[in-house]
């Protein structure tokens, strides 16, 4: 049975739900999700003898959300991650992270080696900080309309979203996993006087991958949390930049896993490097980078047998 508990962590109270015993293994979900997006690879982590931990993020489900959008910053992230193992009185563990947990994962393992022994990124690869923020670089490229953009003034998707949050979920789900129909792409990009939720598609449920009770578990955190909390992260896309310039051009030494699906969008968008020939100077100590045919953004719920198992012989192999 998977346990629920709330800790004190970087001054926040976050929940985090656990299973097993042995090394353990922190899982980072993404937006728009809660730890439950891991509920395929708890099971079978703890049966391959690992302790896993995986908190609902900063702004998210039954987490504490603070109000300040510079609240959530990577800084704030990793110690969040930091914080939950001191909690907890772990002195090592590796990082698995998907979506914007992936980031999350990368930037614990690269600030501190100490604590966080090998990691893994799902659908996001590491990207060490750039010449210019991704804020720049959008306006620079007419990209002002991606969603990312979109979600930067406050209160706008917050309306949205929270206006069907059944609705919303769902068609973000669908529309970003590979249950679309061969040659059908979601286009993130805002029409102006339009919200985002205008250019997902909706669907019936279930999908393949993902119950009515199991998009009914999201909706009632989220109708608990609201989005709030999830946009913020986005929202400091331009403060990351500055914060982190001591780190850039660092490359993150310890053993390290990717994967992805080979229908992710995320993969496709401008800059994002997943062979492993291009991800060895970043990734040193890079074991593998795996595109799963057919899988989606949402990778470990799409995929669970194919992910379940590259992560047990990746973290079995440390």
């Amino acid at each position: 049975m998977i346990e629920h508990r709330f800790v004190e962590a970087n001054g926040l109270r976050l929940h985090v739900a656990e299973l097993g015993a042995g090394p353990a293994v922190v899982l980072c979900h993404g937006w728009p999700e809660t730890w439950y997006s891991w509920r395929h690879q708890m099971v079978a982590l703890a049966d391959a003898g690992f302790r896993v931990l995986a908190p609902d993020m900063r702004g998210y489900g039954r987490s504490d959300r603070p109000e300040a959008i510079e609240a959530y910053t990577q800084l704030h992230i990793v110690g969040d991650m930091v914080g939950l193992l001191d909690a907890l009185e772990i002195g090592q563990a590796a990082i698995v992270g998907h979506d914007w947990g992936a980031p999350a994962a990368w930037h614990s393992a690269l600030m501190r080696p100490d604590r966080f022994r090998a990691v893994a990124g799902l659908s996001v690869p590491y990207r060490p900080r750039g010449r210019i923020s991704a804020i720049d670089a959008f306006k620079r490229a007419g990209m002002d309309t991606i969603y990312m953009m979109y979600f930067q003034q406050p209160g706008i998707a917050e309306a949205e979203f929270e206006r069907d949050i059944a609705r919303a979920l769902r068609s973000v789900y669908y529309s970003a996993s590979g249950s679309l129909p061969p040659g059908k792409k979601w286009n993130a990009f805002v029409p102006a006087g339009k919200g985002l939720l205008d250019t997902t598609f909706d669907t019936e449920m279930p999908l393949p991958w993902l119950g009515a009770e199991d998009l009914a578990e999201y909706v009632k955190d989220f109708t608990a949390s609201g989005f709030r909390g999830g946009f913020n992260w986005y929202r400091n896309l331009q403060r990351n930049w500055e914060l982190m310039a001591p780190f850039a051009g660092s490359p993150i030494m310890q053993p390290s896993l990717f994967i992805a699906g080979t229908r992710d969008g995320v993969i496709r968008m401008p800059g994002m490097r997943v062979g492993l020939d291009e991800m060895r100077p970043v990734l040193p100590g890079l074991r593998q980078s795996v595109l799963i045919e057919g899988a989606g953004h949402w990778v470990q719920q799409e995929a669970p047998a194919a992910v379940n198992a590259l992560l047990i012989e990746f973290l079995q192999g440390l």
